[in-house]
């Protein structure tokens, strides 16, 4: 057999390994030089505001991508289930991205507006109240801790590095921005969401006294598949071609 030359001849085997290795990578690394141009350019599209930053900080550390994607395919059960198809833009800020493939929950894609604020706060405190076959865990604590935000300008600084296009105005605005967007009758609400367009705001977990992580979750949460105005978005326009 063939193969047997390799087997018997450690140097030409080597070779080989090395030879397969180069290739699956250079077949896995170049297409990294053109992503930019891959990835359609969509309207609406914006990195998170500092609030929702830290609620994906905390959607990510509470292992919620565990039971949930975010990532819709296009397969027609999935968009009348769902909604419109996900895109890569609206990853493209994600670091990492939560497409995920298990579903022991629903798909969060397009879970902004879907419920009320006074919902999701429910659900995070007791599931059952709201869904009663679910199997999801408590989460009650989340609106009895204090958001700690003390290194969010750090947090900001960190994404710009990866490629978020925070401007520096963004970043030195983090904290400001961050309690505005948690306080509907702040003096600073309307300069955030110049900074952030679409930005909701007001006091997502009920409680005016204090910014909590359940402020900063639901307020994540709120924002998933509200950026993108599917009813006017067309896959073949020009402007999403380039």
């Amino acid at each position: 057999m063939k193969h047997e030359i390799l087997e018997k001849n450690s140097i030409l085997l080597l070779i080989g390994i090395l030879l397969v290795v180069a290739i699956g990578g250079a077949v896995e690394i170049a297409p990294l030089f053109w992503v930019n141009g891959t990835v359609e350019k969509v309207d609406g599209m914006r990195p998170y505001t500092p609030l929702e930053l830290e609620g994906r900080n905390i959607y990510v550390r509470e292992g919620c991508y565990v039971c949930h994607s975010q990532m819709i395919r296009s397969l027609r059960d999935e968009v009348e289930r769902y909604g419109h198809y996900s895109l890569a833009a609206e990853s493209m800020y994600d670091h990492p991205f939560q497409w995920g493939s298990e579903r022991t929950g629903p798909d969060l894609a397009r879970v902004g507006g879907k419920y009320s604020d006074e919902w999701q706060k429910a659900h995070l405190e007791d599931p059952r109240s709201v869904v009663p076959e679910s199997v999801m865990p408590p989460y009650k604590y989340l609106a009895l801790t204090p958001l700690d935000y003390r290194d969010i300008e750090q947090e900001l600084k960190t994404n710009k590095a990866v490629g978020v296009p925070y401007t520096d105005e963004e970043i030195k605005n983090a904290k400001a921005d961050l309690e505005a967007q948690a306080d509907p009758n702040s003096d600073g609400a309307d300069a955030m969401q110049k900074r952030y367009p679409k930005a909701q705001v007001r006091d997502f977990d009920g409680n005016p006294k204090e910014i909590t992580e359940a402020d900063a979750l639901i307020a994540y949460l709120q924002m998933l598949g509200t950026l993108v105005d599917f009813k006017t978005y067309h896959a073949d326009a020009p402007e999403n071609r380039r």
